[in-house]
Formats: structure tokens, sequence, C-alpha cells
């Protein structure tokens, strides 16, 4: 039988080191966090305060955008985070397809994408690289960080032919559709029922609806009014939002709570919601899982949200064995 390791995932707030500690607790292989500066504050600052306050769970994030810090300031923050949790962090990279779209941007093109990791990479080999031209190396004197060359795992966030094959060679994992040679996390939403609970009862609801509603999310960012208005209460949800928002400023108002809260309009949409995946006994989640596996997963990562994320956190973690395995 083939079950995947089971981690968690979670914003860089207030509570993350205190969840992260009872991640570690109950037997999370790894804690990852959010990275997008419009919704969320610093993620490297909140790694390493849990990684000051756990001594086994792994850390990694889902996902850094490259868009966000120069070259250099991100190899010096995973520098810092391979110094506080030797062995146990993991940095991921994606194009930013949300953090960007929620500053009216495109995702990062993948020729430059690859071209930011690749140079990530070689600077924490100690190797210099051309920066605008000019060419820079890591000059952190002995002490003040890990010392180069950093071993540290480097995943991407791809789906798709061409992302999956930029991934090969240049990254150690990735999230996304199973790959061919690299280990695969894939990330998933949902809760645990009590006994006796419906999947469609009022708590479920609110405790899945953050993730359920972001198709809403990005039809409308995406594709405006037309998008939006096609899918159950698109439109009805839409209106709300927009006799709130100022002009030129309906686009912001999309992003509010994305993936952590629900707003009064988000509310609009739960009965429309999907309350049948990942929602079960933790009998049924726990089949659910193996079969992730056997489709060629290596990793799920849980992203409880809701209003009491540690009773999510802690239902979850009784679906399957938790126990670490070795890391790739």
């Amino acid at each position: 039988m083939s079950v995947p390791e089971l981690s968690c995932g979670l914003p860089p707030g207030p509570d993350f080191a205190d969840l992260a500690v009872l991640a570690e607790e109950l037997g999370y292989a790894r804690v990852w966090i959010y990275d997008s500066a419009p919704l969320w504050e610093d993620p490297f600052v909140h790694l390493a305060l849990a990684a000051r306050r756990t001594t086994r769970i792994g850390l990694a994030t889902s996902v850094l955008v490259p868009d966000e810090r120069s070259v250099m300031s991100m190899a010096s923050g995973i520098a810092t985070l391979a110094r506080l949790a030797p062995g146990r962090f993991r940095a991921c990279f994606g194009t930013g397809f949300t953090a960007r779209l929620a500053l009216g941007q495109r995702p990062m093109r993948l020729d430059a994408f690859a071209e930011y990791v690749r140079a990530v990479r070689e600077l924490l080999a100690g190797d210099t690289v051309l920066l605008d031209g000019e060419p820079a190396r890591m000059l952190h004197a002995p002490g003040l960080t890990a010392a180069r060359p950093l071993d540290v795992p480097v995943w991407l966030s791809v789906f798709g032919p061409r992302g999956s094959a930029l991934a090969t060679g240049l990254a150690d994992g990735i999230i996304g559709r199973p790959h061919p040679g690299l280990p695969t996390a894939t990330i998933v939403s949902g809760t645990v029922l009590d006994d006796g609970e419906d999947a469609g009862s009022a708590r479920v609801r609110e405790a899945i609806g953050p993730w359920r509603v972001v198709d809403w999310h990005e039809a409308y960012a995406r594709g405006g009014a037309e998008a939006v208005d096609t899918r159950p209460g698109g439109r009805a949800w839409r209106e709300a939002l927009e006799e709130v928002a100022e002009a030129g400023e309906h686009r912001l108002l999309t992003f509010e709570g994305h993936v952590t809260d629900l707003t009064d309009r988000d509310r609009l949409l739960l009965e429309h919601i999907d309350t049948a995946t990942m929602v079960g006994d933790a009998a049924r989640i726990g089949r659910k899982l193996t079969r992730l596996g056997e489709l060629g997963f290596q990793e799920v990562v849980y992203t409880p949200t809701g209003p009491d994320v540690r009773r999510e956190l802690q239902a979850f973690a009784g679906t399957c064995d938790t126990a670490p395995r070795p890391t790739w």
C-alpha cells in the first residue's frame, strides 16, 4: 500500500509558529508556508520563528515568488533558514500566479523563471553569477550564514508539459502533476467529519470555504464579469463586490481573504461549493490519501482553513500514518 507523506500548508501570520509546533507534535512531515506580499506577512520571518521552536518537522515554502525579492536577497534568505534549521528546509518556487494576479500582472515567463532559479542555485553553491550584467557572489564571512556550497533542496511548482520539462535538471522535486523522474507533492483542502456530521453542514462549509471559493476569485480576476457570471452564484457574488468597490479597484477586493478567510460576499457562494473532495470520516480521507500515493504523489500538503485550524490539523493527522519518512 502506497501512503504519501502528510504535510500541512499555512499562511505566514501570528499563529504560524504555534501551529508549526502543533504540526510537529501531531507527526506531520513538513509545514509549508505561503508567500504573497499583497496577502500575507514575510514567510522568512515566520519560518525563522518556527525553526527556533521545532526540532524535527521539515520547513518549506509554497511558493516563493521570484519577483518579490532580488536573486541575492532570496539566496541570503534561504541560507539563513539553512543555518537555523539544518537539513530541514526546502525552497520551492513558483511563477507567482496569485501574487502577481493580485497586482494586475501575469505570472512570470518560464524562461525568466528558470533563469532566476538557476542563479539562486548557483549562488547557494558558492559560484559567481552575473546579476544585471555584473559579477556577484555571496560574500558572507565565515559564521555569518551557512557555509557554501549549500545543499538546500530546490523545488518548483509547475503544471503542464513545459513546466515539467523545465523541472528536469533544475529542480529536486515539484508541486504539480506526478513527474516521471522527480518526487511530487500535491496540495489539498478538506475536513474530517465529526461523528454523524453531514458533509453539507454549516461547519464543513465554513471550514473548507476559503479554498473552495477560489475558482470564483480567479474567474473574475482573469475574465471579468462574463467569466464569473457563468458560475453558480457568480453574478450575485460579483454584484456584491462591485457595489462596495471603488472605481478601478474591483481586482483588489477579489483577493480579500484569499484562501484564509471568507468575506460576507464569499459566504453567498457556500451553497455552491464542492463539499465532496477530501471531506469525510477519517477512514474515507485515509483511503483518498492512499489513492493519491498510488497515482504517484509522494507527499500531500493539507491546507486547513476555517475558524478552528487547530481542530482541522488534529483531525486530519489521524487519517493516515504520519510518521516522517526519508526526504528527497
